[in-house]
C-alpha cells in the first residue's frame, strides 16, 4: 500500500476549519444541536456566511447543519463553530454535548456466516492476517469536495446497492493518500472494519482476484486452510461474509475491471473504494472521484504544511515558483518539500533554481509541465554514497515488500548501515515503511526510478554479482529454516549462513519463511537458471515437512516443480521420483488439481519402480489414490491403498513404517466414509500396533503424533459402529497427546469427537462442557467443524428436553 501524496490533517463535515479563537458567552436553551447552533449564530448577529468563513466550514455544510439534514459533526467542526461564536468554555461544552448523540455509534458486529469469524464481539483471537489501513498522513492537503461525496455515501448508505468510488487520475496525484485518509475519516461508519488491499496494478503480473480475495477473507477471519480453491469460491464466500457487515474496503493500485469486479460486493453496508490509474470506465454503477492536480493556493498550502507556514510567507513568490516546478503534482510537492524540511537553513528560492536548472530522465512520464523525475532525482542525489546504493538496488529485491537483510545483501553492505540507509530513505519520501514489521516498499514511480537510476549507474556485472549474492544466501536460510521442521535432521543455526542471526526456534523458522517468501522463491529460480541443481534439489528436500504445515500456500506446487527440472538436469532418476511424489501431493493438497495430481503420481510411479525406489513406489500409490479420491473414483482409490499399504508392509526400512502407517490411516478413513466401519478399525488396529511397537531410528514424538491420531481414528470408527463408551477411551488419548503438543488444530477436532461420545453416553453435562469447549476452539480456529459442534450442542438440548438418552447408547 502507498501513499504518495498529501492531503488534510483533518476532515470536519466537508472541509477544513479555519481554528479562530474568539471569546464569548451565551448558551441558548434550545435542544438539538441544529436549533442550539442556529439560535446561536442569530444572537451573535451572524449571517450563515459569516459564521461558515469565520469557522471555515462550507455555507451548505453549515445550512445542513442548521436544518438537521447533517447531524454530528466531529469534534473539531463543533470547536472551530464555537470559537467562530465567541463562545465561553461552558457554551462550547453544552454545543459539543448537542453534537453527540448524532455521531455514528460502533455496533456489534453481526453473527458470521458460514466459514467465518466474526469480528468486534469475537472473542477469539484477532486474525494472522489483518490488512490494516496504512496511517494517515497528519498533512494531508485539499480534496475538499471530493472528501464530503465520500461522507455523504457513508451517511447515506443503501445495503440494497453498497456503494463503490473509484479514485482515478494520473501517477503521483495522492489517490493512496486520498483513499486512505478518507477511510480513516469514515471508519467511525464502518465498524466491523477497514480493509486495505493493494491490488499491484502497475506490476508486470498484477495481483489475481482470487489472491486479492484469498487475503481479504483472511483478514475478515477466515482461516487459510477454509479459503476455497477457486474464484468463484472466494468471491462468492467474501460476498457472504460482508452482506451483514458495515465494512470498508480499499481496493487500491487496480490494473483493470476484470481484476476489481470480482471483489465487489452484491448487497450489505459496506463501502469499498477503489484506486486507479486507469479510468477503470467499465465500472457499472460506481461513483467517481477523478482527482485533478492540486491548485497553486493548495499545493502551496501542502509545502506550508511540510516545512512550516513561517518559511513561505517568507519566501511566498519562490513557494509559488516551487509549486509549479512540480506541476502542483502532491508526491513532487511532497518530495519536495521534505527535502527543505530535512535542511532548515536552506532557502526556498535556491531549491527551485537547482529544479529549474536539474535536467532529469523520467521523459516517459510527464504530463505538460510535471516533472516527477525532477524532484525524484534531487532528492536521490542529496543521498549519500550507501543510501544511493541501497536505494537503486533495492529494486532488485522480490515481492511487494523486502526486508533491512534484503536490502544489505543487494548493495553489498553490513545489515545495521542498510537499516540506516533505509531510514534516510524513509526521511527523504523515497520509501514507506511497514506499519507494524521491520519492511520497507518503493512507491511505483520511485520504483520505476530506482530500476532507471540501477540502469544507468550499475555495471551489469555488479548488478548480477549482487543479485547471486543475495539468491545464495537467502536460499541457504530457507533450506535451514526449512530443516528445523524436518523430524530427521532438527536443523540448527550451524546450517544458516549466519547462525547469530538464524531464527531460534520453529516459531520464528516460521515467521522468517513466510515473511521471506517471495524472496526465497525467485532465489530458487535464478539458483536453477545458473545451473546449480544440486542447491534446488536439497532445498525442495528440506522444504517437505514444512510444506505439511502450511498446506494453503499454492507456491509449492512451484518449488516442488523446479525440484523435478533439476533432478532431470542432472540425471537423477531417484531425485525425480522422490520430488514427482511431492509435486503430486501439492497438486492434490494445495492447489487443488488432482487432473495434474494423478498423472504425476503416476509418473512419479513409473520412475520409482524404474530405479527400484520401492519406498517411493509406495508414497505415488498413496498420492495417486489421494488424487482418485478427488475425482470421485472411491473404488480405484480404496484399490491403490490397499495396493500402497501391502507393498509397503513388504519393505523393512523406518522410512516405509512412516509411509504404511499413512497409507492405512487413509485407507481406513476411506472405507469408513463409505460405509464399512468395522473394516476401517480392523485397518486402523493394525497401524496401532505398528505405533506401539515402535520404528527403530524415529524420534518417540513423531511416533508419539502418529498413534494419537491413529487413536482419533480408531475412535471414530467406534462411533460410526456405535460403540459410545469403547470410543471414549482412544479420544481421550488423542485429545490429550495433541494438547500437550500444543497443536490446537488437531486437538479441538478431537475434544468434538469425544464430546458426540459422551452425548451418545446420556452423560449430559459433561458432553455440554466438552461440546462447548469444543466449539469454542473451533470458531478460533475458523475450522468448518464449528457448525458441526453447534448442531452436537443443540442434539443435546432436545435429549436433555425429552428427558431420554440418543439412540443406541452404551457399547456393543
Amino acid at each position: 500500500m502507498h501513499t504518495s501524496a498529501g492531503g488534510f490533517d483533518r476532515l470536519p463535515d466537508v472541509t477544513d476549519p479555519g481554528g479562530y479563537t474568539v471569546m464569548g458567552t451565551g448558551t441558548p436553551a434550545e435542544a438539538g444541536f441544529g436549533g442550539r447552533l442556529r439560535a446561536l449564530r442569530t444572537a451573535a448577529g451572524l449571517s450563515q456566511e459569516a459564521l461558515a468563513h469565520a469557522a471555515g466550514v462550507s455555507v451548505r455544510a453549515l445550512s445542513d447543519l442548521e436544518r438537521g439534514r447533517s447531524r454530528g459533526p466531529q469534534r473539531r467542526t463543533v470547536e472551530a463553530l464555537a470559537a467562530a461564536l465567541g463562545l465561553d468554555a461552558a457554551g462550547a461544552r453544552e454545543l459539543e454535548r448537542a453534537a453527540g448523540p448524532g455521531r455514528p455509534r460502533p455496533r456489534s458486529a453481526p453473527a458470521a456466516p458460514h466459514g467465518a469469524r466474526t469480528t468486534g464481539t469475537d472473542t477469539g483471537p484477532a486474525p494472522l492476517h489483518t490488512l490494516a489501513l496504512p496511517r494517515d498522513l497528519h498533512d494531508f492537503t485539499a480534496r475538499a469536495p471530493a472528501l464530503a461525496r465520500l461522507r455523504a455515501l457513508a451517511e447515506r448508505l443503501d445495503p440494497a446497492h453498497p456503494p463503490v468510488a473509484v479514485i482515478s487520475g494520473q501517477p503521483g496525484l495522492g489517490k493512496t493518500a486520498f483513499a486512505v485518509h478518507a477511510a480513516h475519516a469514515l471508519a467511525p461508519y464502518f465498524p466491523d472494519g477497514q480493509f486495505a488491499v493493494d491490488l499491484r496494478g502497475m506490476d508486470p503480473r498484477p495481483t489475481p482476484p482470487r489472491d486479492a480475495c484469498a487475503r481479504l477473507l483472511h483478514a475478515l477471519g477466515v482461516a487459510a486452510g477454509s479459503v476455497p480453491a477457486g474464484t468463484d469460491d472466494r468471491c462468492g464466500l467474501l460476498r457472504s461474509l460482508l452482506r451483514d457487515r458495515r465494512a470498508l474496503i480499499l481496493l487500491d493500485n487496480a490494473a483493470d475491471e476484470a481484476q476489481v469486479r470480482p471483489l465487489l460486493p452484491g448487497h450489505g453496508p459496506s463501502l469499498t473504494l477503489v484506486t486507479s490509474r486507469n479510468s477503470l470506465a467499465g465500472l457499472e454503477s460506481v461513483h467517481r472521484a477523478d482527482l485533478a492536480l492540486l491548485r497553486r493556493e493548495e499545493a502551496v498550502e501542502l509545502l506550508g504544511r511540510i516545512i512550516g507556514p513561517e518559511r513561505v510567507r517568507e519566501e511566498a513568490q519562490a513557494a509559488r515558483d516551487l509549486a509549479h516546478l512540480c506541476g502542483h503534482l502532491p508526491l513532487a510537492v511532497r518530495i519536495a518539500g521534505q527535502r527543505l524540511a530535512s535542511r532548515p537553513a536552506e532557502r526556498i528560492g535556491k531549491l527551485v533554481t537547482q529544479l529549474a536548472a536539474y535536467e532529469s530522465r523520467l521523459d516517459g512520464l510527464e504530463a505538460g509541465s510535471l516533472r516527477v523525475r525532477t524532484a525524484f532525482a534531487l532528492s536521490y542525489r542529496q543521498l549519500d554514497p550507501p543510501a544511493r546504493t541501497v536505494f537503486r538496488r533495492a529494486s532488485l529485491a522480490a515481492g511487494p515488500d523486502f526486508s533491512p537483510r534484503t536490502a544489505a545483501l543487494l548493495a553489498g553492505l553490513p545489515v545495521r548501515r542498510a537499516a540506516r540507509c533505509l531510514d534516510a530513505l524513509t526521511g527523504a519520501g523515497l520509501l514507506q515503511p511497514h506499519p507494524t514489521a521491520d519492511r520497507y516498499r518503493f512507491h511505483d514511480l520511485l520504483a520505476l526510478f530506482a530500476a532507471e537510476q540501477l540502469a544507468e549507474e550499475d555495471d551489469p556485472a555488479d548488478i548480477a554479482a549482487a543479485e547471486d549474492r543475495t539468491a545464495g544466501w537467502m536460499l541457504r536460510r530457507a533450506t535451514a529454516a526449512a530443516l528445523r521442521f524436518d523430524a530427521d535432521h532438527r536443523g540448527t543455526s550451524g546450517d544458516d549462513p549466519d547462525p547469530a542471526t538464524a531464527p531460534r526456534d520453529n516459531e520464528e523458522a516460521h515467521g522468517w519463511l513466510e515473511a521471506e517468501r517471495a524472496q526465497w522463491l525467485a532465489a530458487l529460480g535464478r539458483v536453477q537458471a545458473a545451473g546449480r541443481h544440486q542447491e534446488v534439489i536439497d532445498a525442495a528436500e528440506a522444504m517437505h515437512w514444512f510444506s505439511d504445515r502450511t498446506l494453503h500456500w499454492e507456491l509449492w506446487a512451484e518449488v516442488f516443480r523446479r525440484a523435478v527440472d533439476s533432478a532431470r538436469a542432472l540425471g537423477s532418476r531417484r531425485d525425480e521420483a522422490v520430488h514427482l511424489n511431492y509435486l503430486a501431493w501439492a497438486y492434490n493438497q494445495c492447489v487443488h488439481d488432482p487432473a495434474a495430481a494423478l498423472p504425476t503420481a503416476e509418473a512419479a510411479l513409473d520412475v520409482a519402480r524404474e530405479v527400484g525406489d520401492q519406498l517411493q513406489v509406495g508414497w505415488a500409490l498413496g498420492y495417486a489414490a489421494g488424487a482418485l479420491t478427488r475425482l470421485g473414483r472411491t473404488d480405484e482409490a480404496i484399490t491403490r491403498l490397499q495396493e500402497s499399504a501391502a507393498h509397503l508392509a513388504g519393505q523393512s526400512c523406518a522410512q516405509s513404517r512412516l509411509a504404511e502407517l499413512s497409507a492405512l490411516n487413509a485407507l481406513g478413513q476411506q472405507l469408513r466414509q463409505v460405509g464399512r466401519a468395522a473394516e476401517a478399525l480392523v485397518i486402523h488396529r493394525r497401524s496401532e500396533a505398528i505405533c506401539r511397537a515402535g520404528i527403530p531410528g524415529k524420534p518417540e514424538e513423531l511416533i508419539g503424533l502418529y498413534l494419537a491420531s491413529t487413536r482419533q481414528h480408531i475412535g471414530n470408527d467406534l462411533v460410526a459402529l456405535h460403540r459410545w463408551s469403547e470410543a471414549e477411551g482412544p479420544l481421550r488419548y488423542a485429545l490429550a497427546h495433541f494438547e500437550a503438543a500444543r497443536m490446537p488444530a488437531w486437538s479441538e477436532p478431537s475434544r468434538l469427537d469425544l464430546g458426540i461420545a459422551l452425548r451418545h453416553l446420556a452423560r449430559h453435562v459433561e458432553a455440554r462442557e466438552t461440546l462447548t469447549a469444543a466449539r469454542e476452539g473451533l470458531v478460533r480456529l475458523n475450522n468448518p467443524r464449528q457448525l458441526e459442534a453447534a448442531a452436537e450442542l443443540r442434539a443435546l438440548d432436545g435429549d436433555m428436553a425429552s428427558g431420554r438418552a440418543p439412540g443406541h447408547a452404551g457399547s456393543r
